[in-house]
């Protein structure tokens, strides 16, 4: 998922937006399916750095600000990627033990201090997940934590993904440590304020730390700074908000989900759909920022965050939405 110098000039160009009327046959048709999904809330595309669509179906309005869910995983990746940027961590291959002993709790099992940002940050740490049947136990601990570093192994560090807020949680401690900033005030500074977008507080763990990996809120054309960010090499207004050496690594396979099939990069599930490769943030109930390099193409789709959506449900809707209309859409005006 290499970025053209094509990318780059396309997408540093001021975005400006098309009116629904301008819309050619191809874009309807996206709006048509989109709206007949009846938890889809709202969904924006921008395509060479101009949006061609912007529609609110029901649920709150375009700019309100809404939960992004896990989402919020593929923020924490990024600030992951802002911190290497700055020093504050040496490489991915630190280990907690080097730049964050005071993490690991008492108790914890042999071998804990010995994972890696890397490991994090791909959810490849080894230890038994904090998400799906194991996520109310984790959230009623008394600290987060040192409750997901407490876990046993279920693999080996680095050989396979076990999807966890756990692990973002623990990573988005590692930051705030090794910065002396909050999760907060990361996201903001070094997100949010070049970005031009507001990232407003959402739940902290009974020590204070906000919660890495899960319950951010974000509005609709923020979800697609942030990618656009991302598509045109980690730069905004010609600021360079994180470089484009991580952008291009964090679209690079790492590992694969189990349940989705799906491989994963840093912070960003990646897929192919004929020809063109793209990179999916996901959140709980079908929140979505998707952005496809070759086609200078960012989507941003947000849902309601109370129903599921399952590989096998509502999210393989939105995969076909992604695969039959949007790309097909996208390839005709390119």
């Amino acid at each position: 998922m290499t970025l053209t110098r094509r990318t780059l000039i396309a997408g540093a160009a001021a975005l400006t937006a098309l009116p629904l009327r301008a819309q050619t046959q191809p874009w309807q048709a996206v709006l048509d399916r989109a709206a007949s999904y009846d938890q889809l809330h709202a969904m924006a595309i921008h395509q060479e750095g101009r949006q061609v669509l912007s529609q609110a179906f029901r649920g709150p309005a375009v700019g309100r600000i809404v939960p992004i869910k896990s989402v919020s995983k593929t923020i924490v990746a990024a600030l992951t990627g802002a911190a290497l940027d700055r020093g504050e961590i040496a490489s991915l291959d630190a280990t907690l033990a080097d730049i964050a002993p005071g993490l690991i709790p008492t108790g914890a099992a042999d071998g804990v201090g010995q994972i890696t940002v890397g490991n994090l940050v791909t959810m490849q740490a080894g230890l038994e997940r904090t998400s799906g049947g194991n996520y109310g136990g984790w959230i009623a601990s008394r600290d987060w934590v040192a409750d997901a570093l407490q876990r046993p192994f279920v693999a080996t560090p680095g050989s396979s993904m076990q999807y966890s807020t756990g692990s973002f949680h623990i990573l988005g401690a590692v930051l705030s440590q090794v910065s002396e900033q909050s999760l907060l005030t990361l996201a903001q500074r070094r997100l949010g304020d070049p970005l031009g977008i507001e990232v407003p507080a959402w739940t902290r763990d009974p020590q204070g730390r906000y919660l890495g990996g899960n319950e951010m809120g974000l509005t609709l054309p923020a979800m697609v700074r942030f990618g656009e960010m991302y598509r045109i090499g980690g730069t905004w207004n010609g600021n360079q908000v994180l470089s484009t050496d991580w952008v291009d690594r964090s679209f690079q396979p790492r590992t694969r989900s189990q349940f989705s099939g799906l491989a994963y990069g840093y912070g960003w599930f990646l897929g192919e759909s004929g020809g063109d490769r793209y990179a999916l943030a996901r959140g709980y109930g079908g929140q979505i920022i998707c952005v496809v390099p070759s086609l200078n193409l960012t989507v941003a789709i947000t849902s309601d965050p109370m129903r599921p959506a399952r590989s096998d449900g509502y999210f393989g809707d939105l995969m076909r939405l992604l695969d039959q209309d949007i790309l097909p859409a996208a390839r005709a005006a390119a």
